[in-house]
């Protein structure tokens, strides 16, 4: 660990094969998990890339912003929220650009690095984050970003391996089997992988089945003899957790949705979706709210039949109303 800091606690880290695979859901259920057992948890991500951010306390009393997705992961961890958990936030403003956010506090010094040089300068804020919250904890459960096999953005991926291999982090690989491809999904991951990282590996995991599990066979054996790494949990599909999407809207497609089973659901309420949404994560109690159908309209024939239009906030202000 480079002697800067004695660490004490384990490592878990949830990997995905794909964005939105179910690393951050994983991560908050493993956080409340082992706080459950009686342990000090913490979560963490090294950098995050979201317009959806809570307001935390942060250094010398001041305040500033994480990832919603390591907000809820610390309440599931029944711990206060700290910079510590998400240090550096990247909140996209356009195609090409994002705010950087570092430990709570807009960085704009940064946001003109080019990327993988600013990943390099990025990386030290990241790792002494990790090894404060590894020294004070029983427990800290690490998300990755994206992929972690990304050949072309390997070399300056601190998300992810480099992450991993600081903490000496156990990993569960995940992958959204209702998406197709899953067993593909882990064998390539683990192919492209380097062998030092490979070694990482504990598990993989079936995120969002449906169905008869037992239809999987000989799956799971097969992988298991082609990598050397288990397949050590299948998850259902579980739309009703209540928890964000952590950088999407991930609807339902055009129409009306219901946000919870009722048939007498009268209220309409359409959410304008520009391009720069800021904080959409806020509107999902909406889909579990009785009597009420929600949709994400991006065209004006997609408000038609609305009782009430939201204007959420924007990350790119004047973009987002010549759009609107």
């Amino acid at each position: 660990m480079n002697g800067r800091t004695r660490s004490t606690a384990r490592a878990v880290m949830v990997l995905g094969t794909t964005s939105g695979a179910g690393k951050s859901w994983l991560a908050t259920a493993l956080c409340r998990w082992y706080a459950r057992q009686g342990l000090k948890v913490a979560p963490f991500k090294a950098q995050n890339m979201s317009n959806n951010a809570r307001v935390v306390p942060g250094s010398g009393g001041r305040l500033g912003e994480i990832g919603s997705a390591q907000y809820f992961q610390a309440l599931a961890a029944r711990v206060l929220p700290d910079v510590r958990m998400n240090p550096v936030l990247l909140k996209p403003e356009n195609d090409t650009g994002s705010q950087v956010v570092v430990l709570g506090e807009v960085r704009a010094d940064l946001a003109a690095v080019p990327w993988r040089e600013r990943s390099e300068r990025l990386w030290p804020f990241a790792q002494d984050a990790l090894l404060a919250l590894m020294a004070e904890n029983d427990v800290v459960v690490i998300e990755g970003a994206g992929s972690p096999a990304e050949i072309n953005l390997h070399a300056s991926d601190y998300v992810n391996m480099r992450t991993a291999q600081a903490a000496r982090a156990a990993c569960l690989l995940v992958s959204d089997i209702d998406r197709g491809g899953a067993f593909a999904h882990l064998y390539g991951t683990h192919q492209l992988l380097p062998a030092a990282e490979r070694a990482l590996l504990r598990g993989y995991v079936l995120n969002r089945f449906r169905g008869d599990a037992r239809l999987l066979e000989p799956g799971p054996q097969q992988l298991l003899a082609l990598t050397g790494v288990p397949t050590l949990a299948v998850l259902p599909m579980w739309r009703g957790h209540g928890l964000p999407e952590e950088d999407g809207l991930h609807d339902e497609g055009p129409g009306w949705q219901r946000g919870a089973v009722d048939a007498a659901a009268s209220l309409r309420i359409a959410v304008v979706a520009y391009p720069r949404i800021s904080n959409l994560d806020e509107f999902q109690p909406l889909r579990q709210l009785r009597g009420v159908q929600l949709r994400w309209a991006r065209s004006a024939e997609e408000l038609a039949g609305a009782d009430w239009i939201v204007l959420p906030g924007s990350k790119h202000t004047s973009g987002d109303l010549a759009w609107l």
